[in-house]
Formats: structure tokens, sequence, C-alpha cells
């Protein structure tokens, strides 16, 4: 018999793209099969873009565009051949290729506080999922920013930019079949931050003054094109413009300064969007002649029982003119009094002293001279026995490990024999792993006891650990020995180790550093991550984190490093932790301005003053009033806690002279202060003849009190003075009490009362908050008794 028709090929599932050709074939081994095509069961003829072919031994069936409806199982039979594939149409996002080539080319560029809206239409198999990213993070909707999706597009909407919107953005779309990721840039523009401080004195003297500024950290997205510089004088109110400097140029010299005269400077930037907030100076004066800085410390060269060498460097600030020699003092170490070493000044930075007594230990500092003066003088040196060198220690005795855990090792050990251990000043502790040959000092200050602890070791690992002792000659012979740190600790989740020397509020002076350790604890060691206001931390702050202490430092506090900073801990076990202390940066505060007096109320003065230029950064300032009775008399606190500019004082007596005085007051401490400079004097008043009050006599015998003109409710605003009165009658002529709240004010010195012939008049200098409430007068004699009340209503300033 004739051999059966084989099947030589089978159909293969094919995976084809929404409009794109498709083709399934197959092989028999008979020229004479004619082929049936069947999709899902169903016999299939040739129809509009589905065509058959037959080449030989191949059968193919071919379609010319693939829609969602050609997707299925196919089936190709002749005689007793039989096989099946199926063809999977893949619908994956797709954009406008013009829009996709737009949209990842060319940034989309706002203003700052414009809307923004962007839109990108897409196209394939439903449901798309549109995800939204900046900077690798999902955007989340919040008050501004909105992303929506329909099943056709996608938009990101917000409602006004900001410069830290600007920024690389992209567009996932994906479907079951795919995904399409797009890359957008948005640029938004501003005008500039303020330049970068703080403003330098790069000069200054009785006819100029130099300043100099960095540029600020963010242009806005346009360039800088200039700078515009501003003064003030201290005591005035008004800026003056002294000019503009082109943006290469961070350096401005005025000549529109006086001597002795103090100033603040203020310097902006300006783009084409306009001009940046202003960086302004601390308080500078014009002076003729300046004097050095301190140079640093001077250093010990050689010692011996005769003599001391010492040298130093250059001051950084030479001051206006140059030096012209150096001043030396000595001082026996505990001691306060430096004597001179020399009392002309030397031109040489390094002198050679042989007065001295032996076996003593001198500390010396170093002062610049130049045509001002003598210059400050530097920290002290390292102090400095005056002998020969010694003979290096013995070797430490019985040295051993005490305890260990896996990460740690404690050694101790005994002093160096009697005849080689006497004179020891210290030991030191180097260690090194079994593959490094190399050995690392353990600690940086000299170990007074006789035992330390070496940490931030590593589980599984062999140590060589040594110790030598110290004295002036160096460190003697070391004793060595070996060390394994057993497997790794159990899982710790992370936790803060706060007690009472972690402050969650710190209070600094600008200038001073700011250190602060915070300890904790987690196995294995955590990711430590420091946060200010919620932002990263300036780049002048440093963070080191080690031996399950993690440390804040930042060299020179400013008053924008005032905030609140959060350390956050996180490890392998998924568990957050987190701290938060808050940090106020102050200083001590700038004098009050100058005082003025005035008689607002019958024998009281009132004196108001100009703020502090320190109230710009100290939110707890206040201001403290002191007076005297003579020019030469004690000053005496009059008025304290005063969180205004005025304050009234209402004790005076006729005829005498008083001087007053105004400091302004933080928690550092007090400003200097501001005076008045000619005395203030109420006159007596004349004698006058008294009215006799026989003629009123009888009139109005023996009748109670009474009212004849009542208090009236009162609404003022705050700071403002306020009058009340009323009127009243009865004989005998009645007592007056003023009440507040129930509250008898005979003796609170911050209400003035008066009654003339009847009429009762109170004064409230310069109403707060407090002085709201009900005041009442109550008239009072032999009769009887009446009252009359009235509230106050107090208003803040619009």
């Amino acid at each position: 018999s004739a051999p059966r028709c084989r099947l030589d090929k089978h159909l293969f599932d094919v995976r084809v793209l929404k409009g794109e050709p498709a083709e399934l074939s197959c092989t028999v081994s008979k020229h004479d099969v004619t082929g049936t095509w069947f999709k899902d069961g169903l016999k299939l003829t040739s129809m509009d873009g589905v065509y058959f072919e037959k080449e030989g031994l191949v059968h193919k069936l071919i379609i010319n565009k693939v829609e969602d409806i050609h997707a299925g199982k196919y089936r190709f039979e002749g005689g007793d051949i039989k096989t099946e594939a199926s063809i999977f149409v893949e619908d994956p996002p797709q954009v406008d290729k013009v829009l996709l080539k737009n949209l990842s080319s060319v940034p989309t560029v706002a203003k700052a506080g414009e809307q923004v809206k962007i839109k990108i239409p897409f196209e394939g198999r439903l449901p798309v999922r549109a995800t939204w990213l900046k900077d690798r993070m999902e955007l989340i909707d919040d008050t501004r920013i909105r992303v929506d999706k329909t099943e056709t597009f996608t938009m990101l909407s917000i409602s006004s930019t900001e410069r830290k919107d600007c920024g690389d953005y992209k567009v996932r779309l994906k479907n079951d079949s795919g995904v399409l990721e797009i890359n957008l840039k948005l640029v938004v523009i501003d005008k500039p931050q303020p330049p970068a401080g703080p403003i330098k004195i790069v000069e200054s003297s009785a006819n100029d003054i130099t300043i100099q500024w960095n540029p600020p950290k963010d242009d806005g997205g346009k360039p800088v094109q200039s700078y515009v510089i501003e003064r003030q004088q201290v005591g005035k109110s008004d800026w003056v413009t002294l000019g503009e400097t082109p943006k290469s140029c961070t350096t401005f010299t005025t000549n529109k300064v006086e001597q002795d005269m103090s100033y603040y400077f203020r310097v902006r930037a300006v783009n084409a969007e306009g001009t940046s907030d202003a960086l302004e100076s601390d308080e500078v004066k014009a002076v003729s002649k300046a004097s050095p800085g301190a140079p640093d410390p001077p250093e010990i060269v050689s010692a011996s029982r005769d003599t001391i060498t010492i040298s130093w460097k250059t001051p950084r600030k030479t001051g206006s003119s140059r030096i012209v020699g150096y001043i030396v003092q000595k001082r026996k170490k505990g001691t306060m009094t430096w004597l001179p070493v020399n009392n002309v000044p030397i031109a040489d930075r390094k002198l050679k002293m042989t007065n001295l007594k032996k076996g003593l230990q001198y500390e010396f500092r170093v002062a610049a001279v130049n045509a001002a003066g003598i210059g400050d003088a530097s920290e002290p040196s390292q102090p400095v026995f005056a002998r020969d060198s010694t003979k290096s220690p013995g070797q430490v005795q019985d040295l051993k490990v005490s305890s260990s855990n896996n990460t740690s090792v404690t050694l101790t050990w005994k002093r160096p024999e009697a005849k080689d251990g006497n004179d020891v000043k210290g030991y030191e502790v180097e260690m090194r792993s079994s593959n490094n040959l190399n050995w690392t000092k353990c600690n940086a200050l000299p170990i007074e006891v006789t035992t330390y602890t070496v940490k931030g070791l590593r589980a599984k690992e062999r140590y060589f650990l040594r110790v030598r002792a110290l004295n002036d000659s160096g460190p003697g012979e070391a004793a060595e020995l070996e060390a394994f740190l057993e497997a790794t600790a159990p899982v710790v989740p992370p936790r803060f180790l706060i007690d009472d020397t972690v402050k969650s509020f710190l209070v600094i002076k600008a200038g001073n550093t700011i250190r602060v350790n915070i300890p904790f604890e987690a196995s294995p060691d955590p990711v430590v991550s420091w946060l200010k206001d919620g932002l990263p931390l300036p780049g002048r702050a440093t963070v080191d984190t080690k031996d399950g202490t993690t440390q804040l430092l930042i060299g020179a506090a400013e008053f924008t490093d005032t905030g609140i900073y959060t350390i956050e801990l996180q490890n392998g076990l998924g568990k957050r932790e987190t701290f938060s202390f808050q940090v106020q940066v102050t200083d001590i505060p700038q004098p009050p301005g100058p005082l003025q007096l005035q008689e607002n109320v019958p024998n009281t003065v009132t004196v108001t003053w100009m703020p502090s230029a320190s109230e710009k950064w100290e939110s707890n300032l206040y201001y403290t009033v002191l007076k005297r009775e003579s020019q030469k008399g004690l000053w005496h606190v009059v008025g304290d806690l005063i969180y205004t500019n005025k304050f009234t004082f209402t004790k005076l007596i006729p005829g005498r002279d008083y001087y007053f005085r105004v400091v302004a007051k933080n928690s550092l401490g007090a400003s200097g202060p501001s005076e008045t400079v000619q005395p203030w004097r109420i006159r007596k008043a004349k004698v006058e003849c008294q009215v006799k009050p026989q003629i009123y006599k009888g009139v109005n015998q023996n009748q109670p009190p009474r009212f004849l003109v009542p208090l009236k409710p009162h609404v003022v605003t705050t700071g403002s003075e306020c009058h009340m009165s009323c009127a009243v009658g009865g004989h005998p002529p009645p007592k007056i009490t003023w009440y507040k709240d129930n509250r008898d004010l005979s003796s609170d010195p911050s209400y003035f009362c008066t009654n003339d012939f009847g009429v009762c008049s109170l004064v409230v200098l310069g109403v707060t908050k407090h002085d709201e409430g009900e005041y009442m007068v109550e008239a009072t004699n032999e009769v009887g008794r009446a009252f009359t009340k009235a509230f106050l209503t107090i208003k803040g300033n619009s």
C-alpha cells in the first residue's frame, strides 16, 4: 500500500502586536493533501484580510493586519493530519510618536505660581494603569498636585507651581500586554533665592566698608543678572540703595560711611523674573584702625630643664595694617596670671626662653601687634615641663581579655614594674585584624585607667591587640595578645536610648558649635537618616554614626539652623523608629534704639524706644527698664519682662531729676544699655488757694453716694491708652475704689486713678488682652454705698 501522509512541521503559537501581520504555517509530506483551517472549532473561509496559501508541501494562513477578533486557537486538518496553535494579540499602551518625541526632548516650562497641566492620550488594551513619578518617587494627590486617568488619557495638574516641582518626571503606562515609559522634564522659573550668606566684612575703615557674599544656591531657573546693595544706619528705619553689581561680582565697596558709625547692609539677587528677598548683615562699624586677630595656639618645638622653644603662625586676620611683631606671655599651669616674656615686639615667629624654673609646667600664648595696637591673644599652648626628656616606660604587665561579645573586647592590664613605671602618664591601645598588617590606634587621648573596651569589631573575626605605657618621652614597649569574636548577636529592633542627657530643646548661641549625640541600639546596624524641618540637612551639617551613637555636628551655628531635627532608624526588620528635638539659635541681643520721654498723663513719664535689631531673629526677647534719681546714683529696675517698646513710670516726685535706661534681654544675657542723656524733671505745682468748703456746707449734708454719670462700655485696640470715667455725688465726699473682675486696683501701678471734685477717672496705659474684663467703681461714705459697672473689650490690631 502507498505510504500515509505525515506532518513534517507542526503549527507553533504566535504572539503579534495589534495592527501587525501574522502567519501560521505547517509542512506535510505529500503534495496532494487538501487542507482545511479552523478557528476555535469553526471552519474558516477566505475573507477580507485573511487568506490561505499552499506552496508545495507548505500550507499557510495569513492575516494582513491583526485585530482583537483574530486572537484564538487555530487548527489545520488534512486527511489524517491534524495540528493546532494559538495566536495571541498583544496590545500594549501606545502614545502618538510626535507627542512622545516632544515630551521627551522639549521641557515643559512654567513660571512660579502658574497652573500646569500635562495631558498624555494613549491607546492599548484596557485596563491601562498610569503612574506618574518624580525623581523615582510616585506622585500622590495633595492640595496642589493631582493625577487624573481615564480610559483614553492621563493628566498631571499642578495648581500653583513652585521651584521644588522642577525635576525629571516619568509616566509609566502598563497593561497585560506590556509597559510604556515616557520621560519628561518640568522647569519652573522664579525669582532667585537670597544670596548665600553670611555677609563677610572684607575691610572696614573710617572712609569705606567692603562687603562680600556668595551667589544664591538657587537662581530661580534664570541666570542672576545683578545684585542690589542697600544700607541702613543703626537707629534709623530707612534703607538707602548704594548701588548694583554685575552677576560676576560678589563684593561691593561703599564710601558713604562716617567714622565710628554703625550700619547694616543687605544684598538682593536679580534675574529676569524679579528680585530675591534680602540677605542682611550683622552690625558693621566704620572704624579707622583694626588690630590683628588671634593667632593659633603656639606649638612646642623643644623642651629641656634650661630652655623651652615655641613657634607660631601669622593670624588669619592681620587687621588694617601690616603686623610689626609679636608679644609672648607665659604662665604656670593651674594659675590665672599671664606674665610677659618680651616687652618689645619681636618680628620672628619663633622664641627660645631660658628664664624658667626646672620641673615646673608652663603654658604660652601669643598676640600680634600692628599700627592699631596689640591684637587678641591666642589660646594657650599645650602645657610643657621645663625638664630633660625621660626614659621610655617599661612594658605593661598581665595584659588579658576580661570580657568580649560579638562586637567588642574589654582589655585589662597592670602598670609596668616600679623601676620603669613611676612616671607613666597614661596608656594607648592599638588593634589590627588578622588580614591587615597595619595597626590602628583605638584612643585619641591617653587612657588613665588600666582597662579599655575596643568597640565596633566584626563577629567571627580574629584580632590582634596591643597596649603601650606613655610618659613625657613617648610610648614604651608594647604588650600584645590575640582575640577571637563569637557569632553575630540576635536581631534587635531599632530603638533610641533616650535619657536625661538627651535634650528635646536646645538653645545655642550663634557662632557656637551644635553637637548632638543620640544613642540607640539595633542589630543589624540600622540605616540612620537625619532631617531638618522635614527636609535633608543643610550642606554645612555633618552626621557621624558609629558604636550605637549618631552625632549631628554644625561647626558655627547660624540663625537659619533653628528648627526641628528628626532622626530615623530603620533596619531589615521593617520597623521604623524616629526621634525629634528642637534647636533655637540665638545670641546676646543688640542694644535698643534711642529713648524718648513724654508726659502723657500728669505726674507720669512714658519711655519709648526703637526696637533692638535682634527682634528680627529672637522670638523670646524682652526689655528691662531702669531708673536713677541723680547723675551718679544707683540704677534700680522699675520694669521687667516688657515685650513692647513702651513703659510708663508713675511714681514720680515733682522737683527731682530722673535718668532712664533700657536693655534688651533673652536667655543668653542682656544687651548694652540705651540711656537718656538729659535728666527728666516734673516741676512742683504752685501752691494755690483752696476753695473753702463752707460755701457749700450743708447743701448735701448726710447724703449717700450716687452716681451722676455712670461708667460706659469701652472698646479699644491693643497698645493704645484707655480712659474710663464717671461722676459721683454724696456727703461726706465718698471714698472711691476701682475694681477689675472684683480685684482691687488701688495698689496696682499699671492703672492710674484720679478723683477731681467727684469726677473719677482710670487710665490704662498700653492696654493688652489681659486688661479685658468688667470694671467697677465703688463709692462709700458714712451714709451708704453705691457702685457702677462697665465692660472693657480689647481688639487686636488689624
